[in-house]
C-alpha cells in the first residue's frame, strides 16, 4: 500500500467512524424512547460501518507486515517516518483513534441504559408474574414481617 493510499484511507474512515458515532448517539436516543424499528436500522447501518472499518484495518496491518513493521502505533510511525507526508497520515491516525474512542464511550453509555431497561422490565415482568420478593410488611407491633403468600397482580 502506497503511503497515499494510506492516507486516503485513513481520511475516509475518520468520515465512517464520524458516521458511526453519530449513529451511536441516534441508538442511544432510540432506546432512551424504546422505539425497537429505529433501533433495527441503526443496527444494520452500525454493522456495516464497523465492517467497513475493520476491513480497512486488516489492510493497514497487512501492509504495515508487508513492510516488515508491527501493526499498531510504532509499525505506523516507521511507516510515517519513510514518507514525505508522513506527518499527516499520523495526524489522521491520531485523529481516527479519538473518534473511535469516543465511539467506545458511547457505546458503554448505551450499553448501561441497556443494563437498566433490562433490570426496569424484568422486575416489572416479575410484578406482573407474581414472582417478585414481597416487600416488608409491618404487623401491630409495628414490627417487619414477611409476607409468605404470593399472588399475581392479576389475582390481586
Amino acid at each position: 500500500m502506497l503511503d497515499s493510499e494510506l492516507l486516503q484511507q485513513l481520511t475516509n474512515d475518520i468520515d465512517t467512524a464520524r458516521t458511526l458515532r453519530e449513529l451511536t448517539d441516534a441508538k442511544y436516543l432510540a432506546l432512551s424512547e424504546r422505539n425497537l424499528g429505529g433501533l433495527e436500522q441503526l443496527l444494520t447501518q452500525k454493522q456495516a460501518l464497523l465492517a467497513l472499518l475493520g476491513q480497512h484495518g486488516t489492510l493497514r496491518s497487512q501492509a504495515l507486515a508487508r513492510a516488515q513493521l508491527s501493526a499498531d502505533r510504532n509499525g505506523l510511525a516507521q511507516f510515517a517516518a519513510a514518507s514525505e507526508i508522513g506527518g499527516e497520515i499520523l495526524a489522521q491516525a491520531e485523529q481516527l483513534e479519538i473518534i473511535l474512542e469516543d465511539c467506545r464511550k458511547a457505546n458503554e453509555r448505551n450499553g448501561k441504559l441497556i443494563r437498566a431497561n433490562q433490570s426496569a422490565v424484568g422486575t416489572m415482568l416479575q410484578i406482573l408474574q407474581g414472582t417478585s420478593q414481597t416487600p416488608d410488611v409491618y404487623d401491630r407491633r409495628g414490627a417487619a414481617a414477611k409476607s409468605t403468600h404470593h399472588r399475581p397482580l392479576s389475582q390481586a
